[in-house]
């Protein structure tokens, strides 16, 4: 059975950063695309970023490019999200996601229809 399992959201000021993981189950999270979503309380799921399987490809959303990084440790079968910098409306649930087709170009980055299996997610808060 697939699963996924996010950690190490918290509560951080602005400008600090946090690390969050996503460790799978039930399959080799290294050969699979991963993405990273965020939710907002009253607002629609939105992709942050993803890192494809085949050709280390990496995408981001506009509003973290350049302050959140997406990268893997083989070696933990884990995938991190940086983020640093954080501001207020980076405040999100945080779930990773994979899907077989996933992050191969810039049209299969972010849409739902690309991602099978999702994790519950981990509260990132940012406020002073």
């Amino acid at each position: 059975q697939v699963q996924l399992v996010e950690s190490g959201g918290d509560l951080v000021q602005p400008g600090g950063s946090l690390r969050l993981s996503c460790a799978g189950s039930g399959f080799n999270i290294n050969n699979y695309p991963i993405g990273w979503f965020r939710q907002a309380p009253g607002r629609a799921r939105e992709g942050v970023s993803c890192i494809s399987n085949r050709n280390g490809r990496t995408d981001y959303a506009d509003s973290v490019r350049g302050r959140f990084t997406i990268s893997r440790d083989n070696a933990k079968n884990l995938v991190y999200l940086q983020m640093n910098d954080l501001k207020s409306e980076d405040t999100a649930v945080y779930s990773c996601a994979t899907g077989d087709r996933a992050c191969q170009d810039s049209s299969s980055s972010w849409g739902s229809r690309w991602y099978d299996y999702w994790g519950q997610g981990t509260q990132v808060t940012v406020s002073s």
